[in-house]
């Protein structure tokens, strides 16, 4: 079979540019069982491409995060993902002897891989100038962004290599670094403040995008410079931007946390919950913000919006978790009556499922609740739920084993759905003894005598 012809090559070579890392992969083993000259040939390109891919990784290392979106959706210096491989391109073609040395992935010899990058970063940027319509053609990304987003790609491109020889501190420097862990990131920040006059932001922007929690830049923040704690000296700083970053992301969940509605899935609620939670203990604990300044307004409003939500939310979980156990008077001897279950009502599934979103709703939330001033609102609603279910798979037992249930088997399956609901609030204990009882209800009803 002939080999691909040079048309062939170059449309494949665009396709296969363009497919994610795991499409990459899964070519690559299906074209590996398959017979022919042609096969061989895309087999060889695939196989280039993914040790080209390796290498950028590896060589582009200090870049590749600003190629995407943050997961969190805090701001932050981005540029189109289609930009990447192209810059790589260009960049790699002008140093093709120094790719082999990215290959080597020895731990003695980061020096000499240290070296290289440094050297790709620098083709990077002179590519970013001298070739814009290839690094960044007009079609991609915003229009309207691309001059300004050129000029601040090839200024990250001039920091790469600083960068780069920065990250293997970065963990230290978030965590709890020493004096002279702390000397290495000052002395960082004045390298890049030398380099440009807006260095330590440009430096801060690349770092923050190596950050998966957008709360540890502020222990960047302040182990870079002895005043960056006090918030009325912050806000006059260059840095005062990534404070409005996260009061802004902030201020985006709280949206949401207000917008949410029992049914919307829980899950949503509590990762915003969570991310909100962590990032005031993140502030609270790092920067003294000003309660009356802008900052700590807004910061306040924010806390103070969310706990009245989250408390509305819990206050209307009651109502849901009755409808889903409904009761009724029934007589017992004379004019007396008391409330039992009402097994002779169905139940329809929307009821019981906005029960259940509702009970998952508070158990969720349990780890954050505290942080909003909830959580003794909903202890006690946990309390008393817990309570209340107990005590109504008890009568649909009661009456299973007196014989009086309508439907055995119906009752026994709602018996068994309080257990469900317990499970949501995690009331285990009281959920297994439901089980046990359902478990072992019905059978012969007892004999009643005659007066």
């Amino acid at each position: 079979m002939a080999e691909l012809s040079v048309a062939h090559r170059m449309a494949l070579a665009q396709v296969v540019e363009g497919v994610p890392d795991r499409t990459l992969r899964q070519l690559s083993l299906a074209v590996s069982g398959m017979p022919g000259d042609k096969a061989r040939a895309l087999e060889a390109m695939l196989a280039a491409e993914s040790i080209d891919r390796v290498r950028r990784a590896r060589g582009f290392a200090a870049l590749t995060p600003l190629f995407r979106p943050r997961a969190d959706g805090i701001e932050a210096m981005t540029f189109p993902p289609g930009v990447l491989p192209r810059l790589w391109k260009i960049a790699s073609s002008r140093e093709p002897n120094l790719l082999p040395l990215l290959d080597d992935d020895d731990e003695r010899e980061i020096a000499r891989t240290t070296a290289v990058c440094v050297r790709l970063y620098a083709a990077a940027a002179a590519a970013v100038r001298d070739r814009p319509a290839e690094v960044w053609p007009a079609a991609l990304g915003d229009p309207a962004k691309r001059e300004t987003g050129l000029e601040d790609l090839a200024h990250c491109c001039d920091f790469g290599g600083l960068v780069y020889r920065a990250l293997p501190s970065l963990k230290a420097w978030v965590g709890r670094p020493n004096g002279d862990q702390v000397a290495e990131l000052r002395l960082l920040v004045r390298d890049a403040s030398e380099m440009l006059p807006d260095g330590a932001e440009r430096l801060m922007d690349i770092l923050f995008a190596h950050l998966a929690d957008a709360s540890l830049v502020l222990r960047l923040m302040i182990h870079a410079s002895t005043s960056a704690s006090r918030g009325n000296l912050l806000s006059e700083s260059e840095l005062a931007v990534f404070i409005d970053r996260l009061v802004a992301g902030l201020e985006g969940r709280c949206a949401r946390i207000v917008a949410f509605r029992i049914g919307d899935g829980p899950e949503g609620l509590k990762d915003d919950l969570e991310w909100c939670a962590e990032v005031f203990k993140e502030i609270e604990a790092t920067v003294h913000l000003d309660r009356e300044g802008d900052w700590g307004k807004r910061l306040r409003e924010v806390r103070v919006r969310i706990g009245k939500r989250l408390g509305e939310l819990l206050s209307g979980v009651t109502k849901l978790v009755d409808k889903a156990t409904p009761m009724h008077k029934v007589q017992t001897s004379g004019r007396m009556t008391r409330k039992a279950p009402h097994l002779e009502l169905p139940l329809d599934a929307a009821t019981v499922q906005s029960a259940k979103d509702a009970l998952k709703m508070v158990g969720l939330v349990r780890s954050f609740a505290g942080a909003f001033g909830c959580e003794s609102q909903r202890l006690a609603l946990v309390q008393s739920l817990t309570v209340h279910l107990s005590s109504y798979a008890d009568l649909i037992i009661e009456d299973v084993n007196s014989g009086d249930a309508p439907d055995e088997t119906q009752a026994i399956d709602r018996a068994a759905m309080m257990a469900d609901l317990l499970e949501q609030i995690d009331a285990l204990t009281e959920a297994r003894a439901i089980r046990r009882r359902t478990a072992v209800a019905g059978g012969p009803a007892p004999m009643k005598l005659s007066a």
